[in-house]
């Protein structure tokens, strides 16, 4: 009954908006070019140089939704002063996607993985760890800055992480080639989220009615003619105000430590002494307005789901422990081995799932695509589905044949870029579509997907060195991915009436600004201040994981696990029971998408909110009924616009005089 609302609730705001006269203006474009500029400075300084306030690895990124908070209420401002002056709904979404995939592309979508994985292997090797044996080999001079056939901390890295001495310059000349080789890689896989985009939507949005919750506060900003405006209901500050008043006060706790603080995050393994619980996973209550906020509208069986999974998650630690099992780490993720692997098989499962529930449109697409069905219409789509179609196939070939261009042997480039781009991302954007999640991220990487059936030993070096790269750029940190925000903008442009095609040029500015001004403030930023003082994540974790988790495989034979072959069976036999379960019988409580999500790092880090929200939401409907769930949809609105201006706001006086900001619940 609440998912039959929110549809409906979603279609009323598409609904009394009119066809606007313009969408893709100049004016558009100019307002969305400069702020997407402005994001990615101040992206750039908060996420690397603050380093306390990660404002762009969200989906729905505060920075995006703070500077749109802002051109919003300059527009009604002026909107007042002179009327014909006011951007439409349709010209202010242009701008809000635009700042949007800048926000993501320049940080955890791309930048901020992508210029610190080509440079850090090399400050980082040293005669003990034997790396510039055992990779430098293997690593092609055109992938990166550094002399392959030179030693560890070459000038272009010893600038890079320890800043420029006095009167010296950026090395601008070694960094042009391998930036714009990656580029190659990276537009293709951008491309094909884009063709896929343009495949699911009708899908997606039209036959299945996913919810898509994080268009919901954009589409309610612009929107002007609904029964309660919603910048003029109360609800919505005070929901505003809670967040405010929160982070308010810690952020001047910062600087003025007599300021009380409120504290937002709970560890709970220490309540947790004597085994087996002792052995729980490590555990910590996030406490998220906005996470509360977003969940609100989701599904109450969906919510159940969510939370419920991530509480199996941690039972399965008591169980291991009790039966003396080993409890072994995932490689390069927070959660179990077994949990990892139950995961990459209820991946399989519900892409399958997807699939086989999409045949019918999936067939009228491949019919168009060939000219074989003329009654099938794709003059509204994103892309016709030719180029669609033929698109995805052939960015596809080209991210592989870079693959092998970088190393990897034909069979391994396949499986790389296969799983990444039709396993993994699809059911990343389907977590964003259906359940709202604000951070898109996964439990394995393809090459787990291998090691069911080798060791990593005898996979090789080149492929393993080739892994490095991909691994640390494209397939091990997902947040920030592009496709499901290709989808929400479909979505947005449904809402206001806009044509869809209008949104290929916001899209294709949006990424070609946060790849070229991305690309010199980020490395002028370290080469100033030096990588080494900034934040630790993008530039000593992320690019050298993979390097220290390949090099003992490289150098010792790994022993095969025969572990992990049943966990990925026994993760697809559950989803495989939970999808027929979901679709056989309505009342059905768990889904599937739960179960593939419940080691992740984004359920780790809202299953609480998740779980405060389901418990509002249940007690809302069932004492005070569905007018009074509608009703506080404001105020839950506002806990998300609340906690999201704080951190563009903290952000903001950090950048300009260099005040410490306060910590956000979604690091």
């Amino acid at each position: 009954m609440g998912e039959e609302c929110w549809v409906r609730a979603a279609k009323r705001v598409s609904e009394v908006n009119p066809i606007p006269q313009r969408s893709l203006s100049a004016r558009a474009i100019v307002i969305g070019l400069l702020c997407s500029v402005g994001i990615c400075v101040l992206v750039a300084y908060a996420e690397l140089v603050i380093k306390d306030i990660q404002i762009a690895i969200c989906q729905f990124s505060p920075a995006a939704i703070g500077v749109f908070l802002l051109v919003v209420l300059f527009n009604k401002l002026a909107s007042r002063i002179l009327p014909r002056s006011a951007l439409a709904p349709g010209e202010l979404m242009v701008v809000y996607c635009m700042v949007l995939i800048t926000a993501l592309t320049s940080s955890r979508g791309l930048m901020e993985k992508l210029i610190p994985g080509v440079i850090a292997v090399n400050y980082y090797t040293t005669p003990e760890n034997h790396w510039g044996e055992l990779f430098y080999p293997h690593i092609h001079q055109w992938m990166v800055p550094f002399d392959v056939r030179g030693e560890g901390q070459q000038p272009v890295a010893a600038q890079f992480y320890e800043g420029l001495s006095r009167g010296g310059e950026i090395p601008w000349e070694l960094w042009v080639r391998p930036l714009l080789a990656w580029s190659v890689v990276v537009l293709a896989v951008f491309f094909a989220f884009l063709c896929m985009a343009g495949i699911l939507r009708k899908q997606w949005i039209d036959n299945e009615k996913l919810t898509f919750p994080l268009v919901q506060l954009p589409l309610d900003m612009v929107s002007h003619q609904r029964g309660i405006a919603f910048f003029a209901d109360k609800l919505t500050w005070v929901g505003f105000a809670i967040p405010a008043i929160v982070f308010g006060l810690n952020g001047l706790h910062q600087t003025f430590p007599q300021v009380p603080e409120v504290p937002l995050r709970y560890r709970l393994n220490p309540y947790f002494k004597a085994r087996p619980w002792r052995d729980i996973y490590s555990t910590t209550i996030y406490g998220s307005m906005a996470a509360v906020g977003f969940a609100y509208f989701l599904p109450a069986q969906l919510l159940f789901s969510l939370w419920a999974f991530f509480i199996v998650s941690r039972v399965q630690d008591v169980v291991a422990s009790l039966m003396g099992a080993r409890l072994d780490r995932m490689p390069l993720y927070p959660t179990r081995l077994t949990i990892g692997y139950q995961a990459a098989g209820a991946y399989l499962v519900l892409t399958a799932y997807y699939v086989r529930a999409a045949m019918p449109h999936l067939r009228q697409v491949w019919r168009r695509a060939w000219g074989k069905d003329p009654q099938v219409s794709d003059a509204d789509e994103l892309l016709p589905y030719r180029v669609s179609v033929f698109g995805l196939l052939g960015a596809t070939a080209v991210a592989m044949y870079w693959a092998m261009q970088a190393g990897m042997a034909p069979w391994l480039a396949v499986v790389e870029m296969a799983v990444y781009l039709f396993l993994v991302v699809v059911v990343m954007a389907r977590s964003v579509a259906e359940a709202g999640m604000l951070m898109t991220e996964t439990s394995f990487r393809p090459i787990d997907m291998v090691r069911m059936f080798t060791t990593q030993h005898r996979v090789g070096k080149a492929n393993l060195t080739a892994l490095c790269f991909t691994d640390a750029i494209f397939t091990r940190d997902l947040r920030g991915c592009l496709m499901s925000t290709f989808l929400d903008g479909l979505k947005i442009s449904d809402g206001v009436q806009m044509p869809r095609r209008h949104l290929l040029v916001p899209i294709a500015l949006g990424i070609g600004t946060a790849m070229l001004a991305g690309s010199v403030i980020q490395l002028w930023l370290p080469y100033q201040l030096g990588a080494t003082g900034l934040y630790g994540y993008a530039y000593r974790a992320n690019p050298l994981w993979t390097f220290q988790h390949y090099a003992p495989a490289m150098e010792t034979p790994d022993i095969y696990d025969y572990r992990l072959p049943i966990a990925f069976s026994a993760g697809g036999a559950a989803a495989v029971l939970l999808s027929i379960m979901r679709m056989r019988f309505w009342w059905w409580p768990l889904y599937p998408l739960g179960y593939a999500l419940m080691g992740s790092w984004t359920m780790i880090v809202f299953w609480f909110p998740i779980l405060v929200a389901w418990l509002i939401k249940s007690i809302v409907i069932r004492y005070f009924g569905m007018k009074a769930y509608m009703r506080l949809r404001p105020l839950f609105l506002g806990l998300i616009l609340g906690e999201f201006f704080m951190a563009v706001f903290w952000a903001t006086l950090g950048c300009v005089w260099r005040v410490k900001a306060p910590s956000f619940p979604w690091p």
